[in-house]
């Protein structure tokens, strides 16, 4: 089966879109996926600066949602020919903390996410030329017009919905969403701070403020914080003096947690100093360097963890959310700008600029 695919041949080149050949069928407990839209996110983009540690060429892209073509063989029918399904990230399923509901802390997650996959022979995705591209990068590889995942990877949605703009509930808006709801239990009454209102951190404000609870963002975009504001926030430029005492002002006291999606030590540094006692500090962005902290803050109680894929477990999440989505207390739909398949590069260029929050990809039809 040959098909379109953005793939990426070098850390510094662009991506070129391309015709690749998918070189098996799905096998048990496996789908073949027509891609309707796929989310750009910024772990696509950080394989550039993997220093070597991701195999390429490759096609990446793990926010993909989208109709089923095909299915394996085998005892699974939870998932069916011609169901609507968002894909999420990969795990094995029977792991301790796979079987404890918290596939994002798989044992086999770096191996099934990080290009991992079914071994065989020939390669299952290969350019024009015959060389075989990386294994599915999430478990997906969704940057093209199909995607073979495990149908673990998968959640069945409403039809009805708008699937080519689904993709990012399986990671982005599911780990910011999940750090609110599932991570904290943040409700009615409670107070969060979030560093950073970019995917991650503006689905965290819609989440906190359909639970109920009082949220002040922290981002040095001014178009950002407008954005936090329509969605319930209290929003306060990164540079604000004094930010911790201003947080404490605005949060009576101090937040009870605080979501971190910058990995900027400064900023949190002082969203610890921000927390009331006992209040927790969760870290989704991957720190590069040392964080060093600043004496007293985590006195009294404060902790600090860092948070993988929301804490979710996507089958119920996912359902959460477009729940909301259709209450009008989750618009996800208004950080969302859409572009051609073909358009990567362009999209790429603007997620870097921060002239979107959330690019995606809607690849057109011609396969054969």
């Amino acid at each position: 089966m040959r098909f379109q695919a953005a793939v990426l041949h070098s850390y510094k080149d662009p991506f070129t879109v391309e015709e690749v050949t998918l070189r098996t069928e799905p096998a048990a407990g496996e789908i073949l996926v027509e891609i309707a839209g796929t989310g750009m996110c910024r772990t696509d983009l950080a394989v550039r600066r993997s220093a070597g540690r991701s195999p390429l060429p490759a096609v990446l892209g793990h926010e993909g949602a989208g109709v089923v073509v095909r299915t394996g063989s085998g005892p699974d029918s939870t998932i069916n020919v011609g169901d609507h399904v968002v894909l999420s990230f990969d795990s094995c399923g029977h792991c301790r903390n796979c079987r404890g509901a918290a596939p994002a802390y798989c044992d086999s997650f770096a191996s099934l996410n990080l290009f991992g996959g079914r071994e065989e022979e020939p390669p299952r995705l290969t350019d024009t030329t015959g060389k075989a591209l990386a294994p599915r990068w999430f478990g997906q590889s969704s940057f093209a017009e199909y995607a073979l995942v495990p149908a673990r990877n998968a959640v069945r949605v409403d039809p009805a919905l708008p699937i080519e703009l689904l993709g990012p509930l399986g990671c982005g808006f599911l780990t910011g969403a999940g750090a609110v709801l599932n991570t904290f239990g943040a409700g009615p009454g409670d107070t969060l701070t979030v560093l950073g209102a970019g995917a991650v951190g503006l689905a965290a404000v819609m989440a906190a403020t359909a639970a109920g609870a009082l949220t002040v963002a922290v981002d040095r975009h001014p178009q950002r914080l407008a954005l936090a504001e329509r969605f319930g926030a209290i929003s306060l430029p990164a540079g604000t003096a004094g930010l911790p005492e201003r947080i404490r002002q605005l949060t009576d006291g101090g937040a009870q947690y605080a979501l971190d999606t910058t990995a900027s030590a400064p900023l949190i540094n002082n969203a610890l100093q921000a927390l009331r006692p006992t209040g927790s500090l969760g870290l989704v962005a991957r720190l590069h360097t040392a964080l060093p902290l600043e004496p007293g803050t985590l006195d009294r109680g404060r902790s600090i963890r860092h948070i993988c894929e929301g804490d979710a477990v996507p089958g119920l999440l996912i359902p959460r959310l477009t729940g909301l989505w259709q209450a009008g207390r989750f618009p996800f739909e208004q950080l969302i700008r859409t572009y051609p398949l073909a358009d990567i590069n362009e999209a790429e260029r603007d997620c870097d600029a921060g002239r979107v929050v959330k690019p995606v990809l809607l690849p057109e039809r011609t396969s054969r």
